[in-house]
């Protein structure tokens, strides 16, 4: 019996579909596709789950003080003049960060091994590099999955049928985080 489906494809094109099927599925929650790139999307996912779910309490929360620049009332930075040159005015703040323990810091980064960059783009802005935004995926999972889904024991994906594709009549289902 076969490890693993080939879809076709070869192992660099199967190895970029399944990753991007992956993060799509973890961004928005559920995809349409066939049902073959189903189950093979679902071992990945249910896989990266499991373990955001076992690292999502390994953390310490630490004090850090950070250099933060002044700003004015229109959100500009305040400037000051020291020896004929302007510069920006900083003022210290007491910051509390998460700092990863060791494990969890390899589970982000195995994560992210499968995971592609994420970048919301605002409908208004279609088109610009304005106001787009970086999706930090792997620490929706620690927060968000990992605490969704920390009493179950497996089966975080659900598969639904919803039948043949007009065109080559390869089943299709929807794949979605129950």
């Amino acid at each position: 019996m076969a490890k693993y489906r080939k879809l076709g494809r070869t192992s660099s094109q199967r190895k970029a579909l399944l990753r991007n099927q992956v993060t799509a599925l973890l961004y928005h929650g559920r995809i349409i596709t066939t049902e073959a790139r189903a189950k093979e999307v679902r071992k990945i996912a249910e896989g990266l789950i499991a373990m955001a779910i076992k690292e999502k309490d390994n953390f310490e929360m630490v004090k850090v003080t950070a250099k933060v620049p002044v700003k004015d009332k229109d959100g500009r930075r305040v400037k000051e003049v020291v020896d004929g040159k302007k510069v920006t005015k900083f003022e210290s703040v007491e910051k509390e960060i998460k700092k990863d323990l060791p494990s969890r810091t390899h589970a982000r980064r195995q994560i992210l091994r499968v995971l592609n960059p994420v970048v919301y783009v605002p409908k208004e802005a279609a088109g610009r590099k304005r106001n787009t935004k970086k999706v930090d995926l792997v620490a929706k999972m620690f927060d968000e999955y990992g605490a969704k889904y920390a009493d179950r024991k497996g089966g975080y994906t659900r598969i639904i049928k919803i039948g043949p594709r007009k065109g080559d009549a390869a089943m299709e289902v929807i794949l979605e985080l129950v």
